[in-house]
């Protein structure tokens, strides 16, 4: 596949996480024009993005020869020339290893690619559910986010590369397998590797290439305040939450360096006015100082003894890019994230973007509990079931089906994005507390005792060799393929539980008519109900 060189990146802006754009100023690299190479690689037959991009350990991206080129380039060869000349394109990541060097590739691949202008966040971060809201906010033709989300950083931990598309949502599996099928028969890479762009100093850098159009000046309007995250305003009444000599708000990110920290102090602490105490480990660290960015009940204990103490109303936690949750009340109250959208979708009109917009519909994804189905039911919303992935969500959203959804990896999310956003649910979480005057465990018991309650748990199994895993999932397989198994009793206690349901999840999705099997083969959890007999 050879690479025409037509059309040139002329515009490099790079932002602060807000709005502190700088309007008008231009910083000249170099006089002449750059020269635009192209070499000689071979394929790696390992390159298939998963749910959430390529993940992989950082050595393969740091130390593989070509690694993170090739997979680039198949990026870029995945969208049309046409498509590519001139187009704008958000890039950013969580902050972790590796983040500043595979951003410098990437922005002088960029350039020989016919990208005509780049949107960076300053020091190469962004979020993911702030990269979503560029990317729409511009007209992107997409973005490329750095992350391996909740997974460790640092030279011995992982790496990964997303692809968003011009919705602002992660890539299809229809675009995902065409960046796959390109990067075992890619042949050759395109650069420009004398472009040094300056990721710390705010403003537009401008390049001339060779045999390329004349740079043009590009602006960018001031984005990414409260309203970017929450769409709209929020409530009257949520400042005067922090206010209130009740409510002992607390935001503590327990696992140190991750990339919303910024967000939270600027979000929370400047423009709602919490505590500036309330939010701690608000600086970016490339290995999260040591610590696992996932935000449970293991890897945020510290989050959960602080607020078993009492002291504390709200707690919260979040991931290494900002896009997944955890909710606590006083006393260590744990919310699942079932739960969470459930009582998100009770309460929905607590939240004055969809006061404005209407309810169009929820979804879930399969591993996650019914709860909000009965929210649904009751309020006779439409309910849709989907695969494990945010894109399933993204079509729906896309169509004007869907408003609200979540999943049971601690995402949540609403349609002002194409991606979950952990931030948002925390901001709609402090909507309901402001308008139902009530605490975290009390607005979840009346929850329950409205809608009936769901009891969810989920196992994750760590570090675990592939062919135990593949084989523990067949089994799974078996199991529910034998139709015996529905209608089995298990006596726990003085109870007898019943199996009412079982399958292998397929999914029709009603926007586009395509198919998605085998949730269970693919790796997820097995997707039974079991039914309590009065």
């Amino acid at each position: 596949m050879g690479i025409p060189l037509i059309q040139s990146l002329k515009c490099i802006c790079v932002m602060s996480d807000f709005d502190e754009w700088i309007s008008g100023k231009y910083r000249k690299m170099e006089e002449g024009p750059l020269p635009l190479l192209t070499f000689t690689t071979a394929p790696y037959y390992d390159q298939k993005p998963g749910t959430s991009g390529l993940r992989k350990k950082t050595y393969f991206f740091e130390a593989k020869p070509c690694y993170l080129e090739n997979f680039i380039q198949s990026i870029f060869f995945s969208i049309d020339l046409k498509d590519r000349q001139g187009s704008s394109l958000v890039v950013g990541g969580d902050g972790r290893y590796f983040n500043k060097s595979a951003i410098e590739t990437i922005v002088q691949m960029a350039a020989a690619n016919g990208i005509g202008r780049l949107v960076i966040g300053q020091n190469g971060i962004l979020s993911t559910p702030a990269v979503s809201c560029i990317i729409r906010k511009i007209k992107a033709i997409g973005g490329i986010i750095l992350t391996a989300s909740h997974n460790p950083g640092g030279p011995n931990g992982d790496f990964g590369i997303k692809f968003n598309i011009s919705n602002g949502g992660p890539a299809p599996e229809a675009i995902t397998d065409k960046i796959f099928q390109i990067s075992k028969t890619i042949e050759e890479y395109a650069i420009c590797p004398d472009l040094k762009v300056d990721l710390g100093v705010l403003g537009k850098q401008q390049f001339d290439l060779e045999n390329k159009f004349k740079p043009f000046t590009g602006t960018l309007p001031a984005l990414f305040t409260v309203e970017a995250i929450l769409p709209r305003t929020p409530p009257p009444s949520l400042p005067s939450l922090f206010c209130c000599p009740k409510f002992c708000f607390l935001v503590l990110r327990c696992m140190p360096g991750i990339v919303v920290g910024p967000y939270v102090k600027k979000i929370l602490c400047e423009e709602l006015g919490a505590p500036a105490n309330s939010a701690v480990n608000c600086v970016p660290l490339e290995d999260f100082g040591g610590h696992h960015p996932d935000p449970n009940l293991t890897y945020a204990a510290d989050l959960v003894e602080t607020m078993k103490t009492g002291e504390h109303d709200f707690g919260a936690a979040f991931d290494g890019d900002g896009d997944r949750n955890m909710i606590l009340g006083k006393h260590g109250f744990f919310v699942n994230p079932s739960d969470s959208v459930a009582v998100i979708a009770a309460n929905i009109f607590s939240i004055p973007y969809f006061q404005q917009t209407g309810v169009r519909g929820f979804a879930r994804s399969m591993p996650t509990s019914g709860a909000l189905d009965r929210v649904a039911n009751a309020t006779k919303i439409a309910l849709y079931e989907t695969p494990t992935g945010w894109k399933f969500f993204g079509n729906l959203m896309d169509a004007s089906k869907l408003s609200l959804c979540g999943e049971e990896s601690f995402g949540t999310g609403s349609d002002h994005i194409r991606e979950k956003d952990g931030l948002w649910a925390v901001l709609a979480w402090l909507s309901i507390l402001a308008t139902r005057k009530q605490s975290v465990e009390d607005i979840l018991k009346d929850h329950w005792q409205k809608y009936g309650r769901n009891f969810f748990t989920r196992y994750d199994y760590e570090e675990v060799e592939a062919e135990g895993a593949n084989k523990m999932m067949k089994e799974l397989e078996a199991l529910i393929s034998d139709r015996s198994f529905v209608g089995k009793q298990f006596p726990v206690g003085d109870k007898v539980y019943t199996v009412e349901k079982i399958d292998n999840f397929e999914y029709s999705d009603p926007v586009d008519g395509s198919i998605s099997r085998n949730q269970v083969g693919g790796g997820s959890l097995c997707g039974s109900v079991v039914n309590e007999p009065d």
